[in-house]
């Protein structure tokens, strides 16, 4: 497996290679995850925390559904949340995360296994990119508070504790895959509502429920790559031409606008982008995907 996962990565660092030898554009994506769910509020459940589960802000969920942010949900309230997402690259096997996209993807044998939303570093403790390999797998590990985060618990004016032992109140939850970008790893939480959310300080964070479901799909040796591309363009199998953009949290001064722009030329989509839907997606920074192709009579005409 650990030959196949290297194999993956290859093939993807050979295509970000040829990206970046173009104007360093992000690839031409061609896979969508996530879509249209309907769902039933359960009892403890604010928008935030359903958001989180989905990948979507609750601003949004308060949109889609005519609903005020404030407004206070109730279990067995049916909501409809629009939750499709992007995906960048696909590997043969192993874990991709886009920092700004807040999603990991899990592939196994050229296949997407699952799309999971990942809480990640704050502004000010950035998520570190680059490639990575799983180094450790534990349960219920023990919380080695670095240094670094014992200083900050002091300058809060916070107890300055030296490790938290597993149970309620370690924030690595259950679970816990070591990589070997020193001092980070992928986990769980006990702030399931963190997710989706730029609040850790460098580590990948994931619902409960779904590090477990990784946790059980991973090995040490398996491999990885953090990327930062906060636009993605798609063409999908029904020809529809798909954009997701989202806001260029770690400031590394993107022109998101001119990135459409360069990525439709290259791919020969110019003429087929509705522009002012474009724009509008650029402007909005939702996050999501969204239908951005126009829609001539007799199809369109391109080199997707």
């Amino acid at each position: 497996m650990l030959a196949l996962a290297r194999h993956g990565f290859a093939c993807l660092l050979a295509s970000l290679s040829l990206v970046a030898a173009a104007n360093d554009l992000p690839p031409l994506s061609r896979q969508v995850t996530g879509g249209d769910t309907d769902y039933t509020v359960q009892p403890g459940d604010f928008l935030i925390a359903i958001g989180a589960r989905f990948g979507v802000s609750a601003e949004l969920i308060a949109r889609q559904n005519a609903i005020r942010y404030s407004a206070v949900i109730h279990p067995g309230q049916r909501l409809q949340i629009h939750h499709p997402h992007i995906v960048p690259a696909m590997l043969d096997d192993g874990i991709l995360i886009n920092i700004p996209q807040r999603m990991l993807f899990h592939f196994s044998q050229g296949q997407l296994l699952a799309a999971y939303p990942v809480g990640l570093g704050k502004p000010t403790w950035p998520t570190p990119g680059g490639e990575f390999e799983i180094v450790s797998r534990a349960k219920n590990k023990t919380w080695k508070v670095p240094i670094s985060i014992q200083e900050e618990m002091r300058r809060e004016g916070k107890a300055v504790l030296e490790e938290v032992p597993p149970g309620p109140d370690n924030p690595l939850g259950a679970h816990w895959l070591g990589l070997s970008l020193r001092g980070f790893g992928i986990h769980g939480t006990i702030a399931p509502s963190s997710v989706y959310q730029f609040r850790s300080h460098g580590c990948i964070r994931l619902h409960p429920d779904d590090i477990a479901e990784l946790y059980e799909q991973t090995e040490v040796g398996n491999t990885g790559l953090l990327i930062y591309q906060p636009v993605l363009l798609a063409v999908t199998e029904d020809r529809r031409i798909l954009l997701e953009v989202h806001q260029d949290i770690y400031n590394k001064k993107m022109d998101s606008v001119q990135m459409v722009r360069d990525m439709a030329e290259a791919h020969g989509l110019s003429r087929n982008i509705d522009w002012p839907a474009a724009e509008a997606v650029i402007a909005a920074q939702e996050g999501l995907a969204r239908d951005v192709g126009r829609k001539p009579p007799n199809g369109w005409k391109g080199s997707p």
